[in-house]
């Protein structure tokens, strides 16, 4: 029964996936968008650790090499509410999405071997920005609308295998496809045609991740555990069309065009630099676990695009800290549920890889950064199926610079259906 009602889900939610908007951050203008990591709810739970945790029930997008100690065959979708609020020196703004995470199915291979499939979004663009200019004396003499929408996903399929009682190894390789469409709006005072630039990129590239784990467990189910995953640096090609025409904006702000001034090709890429992710962790089994996570990747570069060397931005290494855990009080507690409830909760601190020159000249460039602070809960229902729910309060960029500062609440909840696959049938 499990099987059928996930064959149904998957058909109207894969359609869903791909089809939405899931982000409403300005910061999402540059490159392919505001970028995911990919994560389940469990892990974002807890600050986003993953690299050195496994679990026999729960996936881990984290590290391939996770996958050697599923025992159950676990199906798993996740769904994110964003709450954000944009602020600047003098305004504030707020908005709100919501978006399915991902769609994966796992699965172990014998006793020493687990294999996991999915479909995630990995990138998202959706953001509506206007600059109004003025001059001496302070009348308006243009609006500049800039807006986006689209976004990155991927099919991944992800293999992990013991290769002794300790170590397991895993291999992972995905397959990345999108669309991103920008547009620029202007309208000068005293000009009856407006002029509108638009630019539709198809993403597509492939990438390949290594990973590692090491747990030793020691006296009473306690064990320490390590990890590390090395992603491949990879291309994402970005080819489409672009064109300049103007217009004239009806009463009810739809777009009336006139005639094309120009029209071509778009060919580039987005070059992503090797990723390393390393963290380390101890815990008791099925009782508690702590870990402490560091990942990191040089720049992303572009080549052959026209405004790869736009002066009000520019891309940096990034990195990420992450510190969390969770804790089950009595996994098989008969007298009381909220001792099986698994209680998580972590931090998180990113510099996101993107620095930004708010008045556009080029000379004074401030680093975004990403704080967030995480709880989550896991609900235990029948045959070892959870609802995983998770709650983070974060805040992005900031206001000096004339830049935009955002401050989000996140609501995750995931569901995690248990089965068991290739088991022989007993006749008593």
């Amino acid at each position: 029964m499990i099987r059928k009602i996930l064959v149904v889900f998957l058909l109207i939610t894969s359609t869903t996936l791909l089809a939405q908007r899931t982000s409403s951050s300005p910061y999402s203008f540059f490159g392919v968008g505001e970028q995911y990591s990919p994560r389940t709810v469990e892990n974002n739970s807890m600050g986003g650790i993953g690299v050195a945790f496994n679990h026999y029930k729960y996936l881990n997008f984290t590290n391939p090499a996770a996958n050697a100690f599923l025992r159950q065959t676990t199906y798993s979708f996740g769904v994110l509410n964003n709450d954000l609020t944009l602020k600047t020196e003098n305004t504030k703004q707020s908005a709100t999405s919501t978006s399915l995470s991902y769609i994966a199915l796992g699965f172990p291979i014998g006793s020493k071997a687990g294999f996991s499939l999915g479909l995630q979004p990995i990138s998202s663009v959706g953001y509506s920005l206007t600059n109004n200019d003025f001059d001496a004396n302070d009348d308006l003499t243009a609006i500049t609308l800039y807006s986006g929408e689209g976004g990155v996903n991927r099919i991944y399929g992800s293999f992990g295998i013991k290769i002794s009682k300790e170590f397991s190894i895993g291999i992972e390789a995905d397959y990345s496809f999108g669309n991103i469409e920008n547009s620029i709006t202007n309208q000068r005072a005293d000009v009856t045609l407006a002029t509108k630039y638009t630019e539709e990129n198809i993403i597509r590239g492939g990438a390949v991740k290594l990973g590692t784990q090491y747990q030793k467990f020691l006296k009473e189910s306690l064990y320490i555990s390590a990890g590390a995953t090395f992603k491949f640096g990879n291309d994402l090609t970005s080819t489409g069309n672009e064109s300049l025409y103007s217009l004239t904006i009806s009463s009810a702000g739809t777009d009336i065009p006139r005639d094309t001034i120009s029209s071509g090709a778009v060919n580039g890429k987005y070059k992503l630099p090797l990723q390393t992710n390393f963290g380390v962790g101890m815990g008791k089994y099925d009782k508690w676990h702590i870990g402490l996570e560091y990942e990191s990747q040089d720049a992303l570069q572009q080549e052959g695009f026209t405004n790869n060397t736009n002066s009000s931005y520019r891309y940096e290494k990034s990195n990420r800290f992450s510190l969390g855990g969770f804790y089950l009080p009595k996994i098989n507690s008969i007298s009381s549920y909220w001792n099986r409830v698994t209680y998580r909760a972590g931090l998180r601190f990113e510099k996101v890889g993107l620095a930004i020159d708010g008045a556009g000249a080029g000379t004074n460039f401030t680093s975004i950064s990403d704080f967030g602070m995480s709880f989550g809960l896991g609900l235990p229902l029948k045959q070892l199926s959870n609802v995983n729910l998770g709650f983070e309060y974060g805040k992005r960029g900031t206001t000096s610079n004339n830049l935009i500062q955002e401050n989000y609440f996140n609501f995750r909840l995931s569901l995690s259906l248990n089965d068991r696959w290739f088991v022989k049938r007993r006749i008593d």
